[in-house]
């Protein structure tokens, strides 16, 4: 056998096993680390911010890092404010119309069961009279395994509710701590950036330094073009909700169409959860013409996110339309609902891999200084 093959196959088993080993040591190192890596990344998403307090309003570094730490923290806290006061208002809301239309809904069981279930009931008991009896013991057997098995399912759902809520509440002091310590870590790495980025380029090949630049870079680009994606998605659909539900003279129109952009977020679910039950609940309670625009209104909400999804993605994070239809498909039929958000996110990484010419360098790898001389 040619020696040069033999050469390649070693190498390529070579470059596949470093690939394997360090991304299975980074996962064991961020199970321990995980509130650092956090932190790295509020520290390089927010040093643009910093720079501009440190430069425009001449801050010493560390008080521009704390400024900004406490801008974005204000933000937030501003933000999940007007969300509880939200909440509390339309709970208000839902206190007292609740009431009202579960009455309608139990008296359509009702009708339901009266008109429908037991005259069903009757012609079936007949049925079951006219068997014999080896036919209604078996009957009953299936029954009794069913309503079984439901208690079983029901018995250890709950079971294993309650025995969750232990561990429920005691993620929330882990949480707390390690809140803490990636609001530490931001405001130490932030105030050494530059240092610690002198430091890599000290530490790491120079072209080791300059592609993990170029992908950070590129990350970063792709990861606001994400953001700036899913955002204009949402705004879109809060806009159209917002629009129908006024042309239907809905009120709180404007509260239920922020509710739906935000959940909206929530891909396949979305708009459905708020829809899904309000259509049915107002045929059943023969308010036919709502009904009738409220489905309409969920149809066209549905087939715009469908049909811009692709498009605005591709724009917003540089990928080929057809590329990120094929990635939210596999990532949704791989992982379900969450794949629709890693499938683009690992398409961004590959191809910015690519952009950076490491598939070329672990091919050059492989091949050897023999492959590169052939194709000269």
């Amino acid at each position: 056998m040619n020696p040069v093959y033999i050469y390649r196959f070693v190498r390529f088993f070579v470059a596949i096993g470093i690939v394997v080993l360090g991304g299975v040591a980074l996962f064991y190192l961020s199970t321990y680390t995980y509130p650092f890596i956090i932190a790295i990344f509020i520290a390089f998403f927010m040093n643009p911010l910093v720079n501009f307090f440190e430069k425009k309003a001449r801050m010493p570094r560390g008080l521009a890092v704390l400024v900004s730490l406490l801008l974005i923290l204000s933000i937030f806290a501003g933000l999940i404010t007007l969300l509880v006061v939200e909440i509390v208002s339309g709970a208000n809301y839902l206190g007292e119309v609740v009431p009202k239309h579960l009455v309608t809904v139990v008296d359509y069981i009702e009708d339901l069961i009266v008109q429908q279930i037991l005259p069903l009931y009757n012609q079936t008991a007949a049925l079951f009279k006219n068997l014999d009896n080896g036919q209604q013991d078996t009957i009953l057997d299936n029954i009794q395994n069913v309503g079984q098995t439901i208690a079983t399912t029901a018995g250890n759902f709950i079971q294993s509710f309650f025995q969750n809520i232990p561990g429920i509440i005691g993620w929330i002091p882990n949480t707390a701590t390690v809140l803490v310590f990636s609001a530490l870590a931001t405001f130490f790495i932030s105030k050494d950036w530059y240092r610690l980025s002198n430091l890599s380029n000290k530490l790491l090949p120079e072209k080791v330094y300059v592609s993990t630049i170029r992908i950070i870079k590129d990350l970063k680009r792709a990861l606001f073009g994400f953001i700036k994606a899913q955002f204009t998605l949402v705004s879109i659909t809060t806009v159209t909700v917002l629009i129908g539900l006024l042309f239907l003279k809905v009120r709180y129109s404007i509260t239920i169409a922020l509710i739906c952009g935000l959940v909206d977020i929530v891909p396949y679910l979305g708009t459905g959860t708020i829809f899904i039950p309000w259509i049915i609940y107002e045929f059943i309670s023969g308010n036919t013409s709502l009904g009738i625009g409220l489905s309409v209104l969920y149809a066209i909400v549905i087939v715009q996110r469908q049909l811009i999804e692709p498009k605005v993605l591709s724009s917003s994070i540089g990928l080929d339309p057809l590329a990120t239809l094929v990635a939210l498909f596999v990532g949704y039929k791989m992982i379900g609902i969450l794949g629709l958000i890693a499938g683009p996110v690992i398409l961004v990484i590959i191809n910015t891999l690519q952009r950076a010419n490491i598939f070329k360098d672990i091919w050059s790898f492989i091949i050897g200084k023999e492959g590169r001389r052939d194709n000269l």
